[in-house]
């Protein structure tokens, strides 16, 4: 009779026990589940706050794209091609509201531009192929002069005015890229 409860007791511990192992198993399942449905409503909900991306917080929003503003000064030639490494171009200033983000964001600092005419002489060019001559221009009076010659990059100036200078000045530089996927 002992060992008959003893067995029976142990049928019992060993069904308790894969039934608590089932359901254990069910809990870390939906555990799993919610943490990955909360960790997706967390990279939504920060896109209003990061839509350049939680990783990216050097990167500002504007108008559907994202801009870098360096800390350092480089050359037209160095500037382009640290925008590059980052998957980036210099800026495009293509219309007045951009303008306006780009003059209070540099703040009467010298920052390059993606514009140049060293293919040729006062064909000035966007480095991402927009066509200068029908698009918005905003030069300060009497520029670009090529003053001295070699003037062939531009970047924004005082009051946000562009300005034509030698390549190999040192200034800031404004990066642009499209948003994330």
């Amino acid at each position: 009779m002992v060992y008959l409860l003893l067995a029976l007791s142990f049928l019992l511990i060993i069904s308790l026990f894969a039934v608590s192992f089932s359901r254990v198993s069910d809990i870390s399942s939906k555990l799993n589940e919610m943490h990955l449905e909360r960790k997706q409503n967390v990279s939504g909900r920060d896109f209003p706050l990061f839509p350049c991306g939680p990783r990216s917080r050097e990167w500002e929003y504007f108008d559907g794209k994202c801009y870098y503003f360096s800390l350092t000064r480089v050359s037209w030639y160095k500037a382009k091609a640290q925008c590059e490494e980052m998957h980036s171009q210099l800026a495009v200033i293509n219309s007045y509201a951009k303008q306006n983000f780009v003059m209070f964001r540099t703040r009467n600092e010298r920052f390059w531009i993606g514009l140049t005419d060293e293919n040729s002489e006062g064909e000035w060019e966007w480095i991402d192929g927009t066509d200068y001559r029908t698009t918005f221009t905003f030069w300060k009076e009497g520029e670009p002069n090529n003053s001295g010659s070699n003037e062939d990059c531009a970047h924004v100036w005082i009051s946000g005015k562009w300005n034509d200078v030698y390549c190999t000045y040192e200034c800031y530089y404004i990066c642009e890229k499209a948003l994330p996927n």
